[in-house]
């Protein structure tokens, strides 16, 4: 967040830590994340710091109704590399799937159903393609140990 106000970054930390608290409550939705590596390596803050977020992964992997899944660096090219996005998906039979892509000024949905099926299958390809969530969750507590 290079270039945003004290006061910006602090409401975006408010903001996901109050989103992170849906995944431990009661009836919490199912979540599916595949990470990138370079995503756990690039350094955000001290040691410590990034200690912290590797250790907080590694518990919330261990959570039944989440799924955490490491993309290698070793992979190579992905059908992810094109950036992040995000899969919305509802009970309700009514609600369609929704992409989500989060942008610098922005957010953007994406609720056609062509693109949702492009995201989709890109998805399904990364799940395919990255190991399971226990050897991922062994490759967490490796770069635990390097920290």
């Amino acid at each position: 967040m290079a270039g945003a106000s004290e006061a910006d970054v602090e409401r975006r930390v408010a903001l996901r830590l109050e989103r992170q608290k849906y995944l431990v409550a009661e009836n919490a939705p199912d979540f599916h994340i595949v990470l990138d590596e370079a995503a756990l390596r690039r350094p955000y803050g001290d040691r410590e710091v990034m200690r912290g977020q590797l250790q907080h992964l590694i518990e919330m992997s261990e959570r039944p109704n989440v799924r955490l899944q490491v993309m290698p660096f070793g992979f190579g090219g992905h059908s992810g590399e094109s950036g992040a996005f995000t899969i919305l998906s509802f009970p309700e039979s009514d609600l369609s799937d929704v992409v989500y892509l989060e942008q610098l000024t922005s957010a953007l949905y994406l609720d056609k159903r062509e693109d949702v099926a492009q995201y989709e299958k890109a998805l399904t390809e990364l799940q395919q393609d990255s190991p399971g969530p226990d050897e991922s969750r062994d490759l967490l507590r490796g770069l635990l140990q390097l920290s």
